[in-house]
């Protein structure tokens, strides 16, 4: 499936990229998963924000945030793919471009995660190694992985 990737800061995100991309964070993070938790978290304002447009519409994303946001490492987090979406591999792609986002902007920096239990196998298969225990984040199992460059 071709999309058209783009990467903004949250200032440059138009009125309407910002909606399509709160709503499918909501829509997966929050209603698909059931998981009631602070979505608008200020992070946002500092994080660049990389998304993919297929069929006229914002259907994957990750938020790029900067070292000693989150973490003293890089780091991509809300990695989300529209569900009609998924089986077209757009979360390796996604992933892929973030991954290539950071190289270009800071080679050779660790990039760390908080990701869903389930999803190791996935980020291990792009290069992540798990660094943490088991802990919950809003009730989900999540685990801390890093890229190390």
């Amino acid at each position: 499936m071709d999309c058209v990737w783009t990467v903004k800061s949250f200032a440059d995100l138009t009125s309407s990229e910002l909606y399509q991309i709160l709503q499918l964070r909501i829509d997966v993070f929050m209603l698909e998963q059931n998981c009631l938790y602070p979505e608008c978290d200020n992070k946002d304002y500092s994080s660049s924000h990389l998304f993919g447009v297929c069929d006229e519409k914002i259907v994957a994303y990750a938020r790029l945030v900067p070292a000693g946001v989150s973490y003293d490492d890089l780091s991509i987090g809300r990695v989300v793919v529209h569900k009609d979406y998924r089986k077209f591999g757009l979360g390796k792609v996604l992933m892929h471009q973030a991954i290539d986002y950071w190289d270009s902007i800071a080679p050779r920096q660790h990039i760390r995660i908080s990701g869903q239990l389930y999803l190791q196998r996935f980020y291990e298969e792009l290069g992540f190694e798990r660094v943490s225990e088991m802990y919950l984040e809003d009730d989900i199992p999540h685990i801390e992985m890093l890229l190390k460059k």
